[in-house]
């Protein structure tokens, strides 16, 4: 058995679909009409409901279970382009986690969270580029030393 790709349920698949391209850069490998994959391996259902024979009222929305991750080398600029999109509703404003990672979440068009952190190799290599040993770095940013050792060539 091989596990594919989640699939996220959605009132109006073209909305959605121009969501996750125009704000997370995502390219459509597989566009079925009401069924559309990514390429960052998810994919979006409209009338999920139908399709499973549940009754329409059964798909709740905002129920707040999961989210979709992404992460972004460049936080700043990120947080730019997401300002432009006015009708963007909040989890919660930007924050930096004890382990120095940046993140902001919002909603998509239909209430799924959706995560966006500063990239954690970003981080590793601030640090080391600051003169932190790879043993100072694997503390601050709560990661393995091997983890940290991976950002060093990147850093000759």
């Amino acid at each position: 058995m091989k596990f594919k790709l989640p699939l996220l349920a959605v009132k109006n698949v073209n909305v959605s679909k121009r969501f996750y391209q125009e704000l997370f850069n995502q390219k459509v490998v597989l566009d079925l009409g009401k069924n559309v994959t990514f390429n960052g391996g998810f994919a979006i259902q409209e009338d999920f409901a139908w399709l499973v024979d549940l009754p329409v009222g059964s798909v709740i929305e905002k129920s707040n279970n999961m989210e979709l991750y992404f992460e972004v080398d460049d936080f700043d600029e990120f947080m730019q382009r997401l300002e432009k999109h006015k009708n963007i509703e909040y989890v919660h404003q930007p924050k930096k986690h004890e382990w120095q990672q940046r993140v902001v979440r919002i909603y998509d068009p239909d209430y799924h969270i959706i995560e966006i952190g500063e990239s954690i190799g970003v981080i590793a290599k601030r640090y080391l580029n600051e003169g932190y040993s790879i043993e100072q770095t694997s503390q601050i940013i709560q990661h393995p030393t091997d983890f940290v050792k991976m950002f060093i060539k990147d850093n000759d």
